[in-house]
């Protein structure tokens, strides 16, 4: 089976950065778009399994979102075929990322046309089932992802190390009534995580010169 790829759409910085450091912790195939041109010219590319895209870039009205809807609900008659052809990706699935102030006017758009969505800030455990069950329903992924411990940076020959140091009391993160995740403190988690292995590092070889 084929790497799974993803394509972003996002003009946020600090979003763009966020995605891709835990969609490629999964191994998936990422690539991130900020300009509405070069996402109309990667979808019609074929190559992707799964758009995750900022509808604050997109709007609810405007001839992307219309396209990425028609993807979604799997419109084989899409009257969108001067951008999208025939070699269009026919497994493709869409989902669609809500900034907050803008809940109010795009979560009914979504939610009407039954269309996939979170709201920001999400948690990540749900970010990242959503995104599985996606990706299953397009073939490109045998199981979704359902294990808790699934849930963190780093490869997953990394995962059981992370768990092992993550004390019981201060989990990484909280039950999801209580808490989500900002990109912002998904970037500082990882951030503190590298200087934990960086520091782990550095003590193992001060001890080998001993």
């Amino acid at each position: 089976m084929k790497k799974v790829g993803i394509l972003v759409i996002d003009d946020d910085a600090v979003s763009q950065t966020a995605l891709t450091s835990i969609l490629d912790a999964e191994g998936w195939r990422v690539r991130v778009v900020g300009e509405i041109p070069k996402a109309m010219a990667e979808l019609a590319s074929g190559q992707w399994s799964l758009v995750i895209v900022n509808v604050g870039l997109t709007e609810v009205a405007g001839p992307l979102f219309m396209i990425l809807k028609d993807l979604a609900q799997g419109d084989a008659d899409a009257p969108h075929d001067a951008v999208l052809d025939d070699s269009r990706p026919r497994g493709i699935r869409v989902l669609f990322l809500i900034p907050g102030p803008l809940a109010d006017i795009a979560k009914p758009v979504l939610i009407r046309e039954k269309l996939p969505f979170f709201t920001k800030p999400y948690h990540l455990h749900d970010f990242l089932e959503k995104v599985s069950d996606l990706l299953v329903a397009t073939g490109s992924i045998e199981e979704p992802i359902r294990v808790m411990s699934d849930f963190s940076f780093g490869s997953r020959a990394q995962r059981e190390r992370t768990e092992a140091r993550r004390a019981p009391q201060n989990p990484m993160f909280a039950s999801r009534e209580e808490y989500q995740m900002t990109e912002e403190e998904m970037l500082e988690w990882e951030r503190s995580e590298a200087e934990a292995r960086k520091k782990q590092e550095e003590e193992k070889k001060e001890r080998q010169r001993f």
